[in-house]
Order: structure tokens, then sequence, then C-alpha cells
């Protein structure tokens, strides 16, 4: 059973964002101050990569723990209220980030994806393991992975 009563579910839903996040808006300044170019939420893509790094074809996503399931085996007993709606939602959202890793991966793109928590406690460690894919994808380097990080 919902705390809370729809309208104000609704209120409180209406206020996550799904694009610009902060996590998304500081890797994308740590990258432009360090001269990479890029498209945001490039629709061009499958699943919109949050970055796109289109001159090395690399997908970048900022993922948040609870919509994208971090720990998830261990972390889904915490909810406790509408369990069958979130449980269901988190899991189909865990499925779709591997589609879409797989078609990113068809079409040659690198993809990493980045936990929110990475972001603001590790950028410069972010930064560091995204200027490695750049120089091994410039030295033509082929290892198409999905990097988690």
């Amino acid at each position: 059973m919902d705390k809370l009563s729809p309208a104000q579910r609704s209120k409180c839903m209406k206020a996550i964002k799904y694009k610009d996040s902060l996590i998304e808006v500081t890797l994308r300044k740590s990258l432009w101050n360090q001269g990479y170019r890029y498209r945001k939420n490039y629709s061009k893509l499958p699943g919109k990569p949050d970055i796109a790094l289109t001159k090395y074809k690399i997908a970048i996503f900022c993922d948040s723990e609870f919509w994208h399931g971090y720990d998830w085996e261990t972390r889904k007993t915490d909810i406790k209220s509408n369990q069958l709606f979130w449980i269901n939602k988190i899991e189909r959202n865990i499925e779709r980030d591997k589609e879409v890793n797989s078609e990113l991966e068809k079409f040659g793109w690198k993809v990493i994806r980045f936990w929110g928590r990475d972001i603001k406690k590790e950028l410069n460690e972010c930064l560091t393991k995204i200027a490695k894919i750049v120089e091994e994808v410039s030295n033509g380097e082929k290892n198409n992975q999905i990097l988690r990080y």
C-alpha cells in the first residue's frame, strides 16, 4: 500500500528528471572542460545515450542506483510500498539496459555505464576510464565490450 495519495505520488513522480540530472551535468561539464565534444541524449541511437562521443562511437550512460537496479538482488527487499509494481519496473529497466547495450554493440559502438555514486565520488576515475577508451578507439583497437563502472 502506498503511503502517499495518488495526487501526492503523481506530483513526486513528475518532479523526477529523466535528462540533465546532476550526475549527467557533472560528467558532461568535466568532459567539455577536457576538450571532448559530444551529443547529449542522442536520439539517433538506441537508448538515447546521456553522452555520445560520436567521433569515437562511444555511448556513455549515467545510471542512477534506484532506477537501474544497483546491487539489485540485495536491495529489492528494501522496497516497502507497491512492491510488485516497483520490482517489475526496475527489473524491466535492467533488461532494457542490456538490450540497448546489445543494439549499440551491433552498430559498432562502445558502451560505458557509470553509476551515479561513482560520478559523484570518483569523477576523475570516470574521466580517466573514458580517456582510456577514447585512446583505444583512436588507436584502432577492436574490443567491443560493455564497460560497467
